[in-house]
């Protein structure tokens, strides 16, 4: 009899083990890329997870040339880009499947001790082809202009000279991987000036608005303020499972309403305007 009780015993605790392994076993998937939208898809994941246990939504960044070149090759299961896959070379777009997520607005951001705070886009071109190397040449103190660039790859970096150097040869400069060490350079650094999301934007740093305009979320909606992209999470054909799921919960109401604008995205929802891939505007 003892021996029996025994054997049941080990039984039953096999089967919890099995039970617990069970629970344990999460599922999970990466999500790559853009650093300008690595704190949406960081909260939004964070809440998925809360609310679907055992669901892990692992986000990193490393720019959107990453991001699509790792989800083309199936490295990851989302690719974040705020450019278009077409505007990426080396990337075949008609792998990949857009998910368009929110809309980011970029704003050039200066140390606060240069004394400048507004800007004509001319000016700003200016400043960051190398035409103009001191701050006094725009109304600021006599302090040398010191570039802090995004680096190659980055889609902050591509939408800014899209819309700022168009076609124009950036000078060379100080170039970084992240956004939030784009900030803190500029923060520290007199004379600097980079830019970044709005999202991104401190006390530690100065904005720039440009010829009058603001960098503000309407003014983005209307395309009074020209320099943002979307944020776009592109997945390797149609997305499955778990991938699937966590994309249609990022354009819930949940989402779209709560956590974009808190963070200081726009919802698509909310645009006036939209762009194509080249950057033509497509509907009013």
């Amino acid at each position: 009899m003892k021996n029996v009780v025994k054997s049941l015993t080990l039984l039953g605790m096999s089967v919890l083990f099995v039970g617990c392994g069970k629970v344990d076993n999460g599922e999970s998937i990466n999500a790559v890329g853009s650093s300008a939208m690595q704190p949406l898809v960081e909260a939004a994941g964070e809440q998925y997870s809360s609310q679907h246990l055992g669901k892990f939504i692992n986000v990193q960044g490393g720019g959107s040339g990453t991001g699509l070149s790792q989800v083309q090759s199936g490295a990851v299961e989302i690719g974040n880009s705020d450019l278009f896959a077409e505007e990426k070379s080396g990337i075949d777009s008609k792998e990949l499947v857009d998910h368009q997520v929110a809309v980011v607005g970029l704003t050039p951001i200066v140390n606060k001790e240069v004394g400048v705070k507004d800007i004509s886009m001319d000016n700003l071109k200016k400043i960051f082809t190398g035409e103009i190397t001191n701050w006094k040449e725009v109304g600021g103190k006599d302090l040398p202009v010191v570039l802090i660039n995004r680096a190659a790859g980055s889609g902050s970096r591509y939408t800014f000279e899209q819309w700022v150097l168009k076609g124009a040869d950036a000078k060379r400069s100080q170039d970084q991987e992240s956004t939030g060490m784009v900030r803190q350079i500029v923060s520290t650094t007199p004379g600097a000036i980079s830019y970044v999301a709005f999202s991104y934007v401190t006390k530690d740093v100065a904005i720039l608005t440009i010829d009058g305009v603001k960098p503000t979320e309407e003014n983005v909606m209307t395309n009074q303020w020209i320099i943002w992209s979307y944020e776009h999470m592109y997945t390797k054909g149609e997305p499955k499972g778990l991938t699937k799921d966590f994309l249609a919960y990022m354009v819930s109401d949940e989402v779209q309403n709560d956590i974009v604008p808190q963070l200081g995205y726009i919802p698509v929802s909310k645009m006036q305007v939209a762009r194509d891939a080249q950057g033509n505007i497509i509907k009013n």
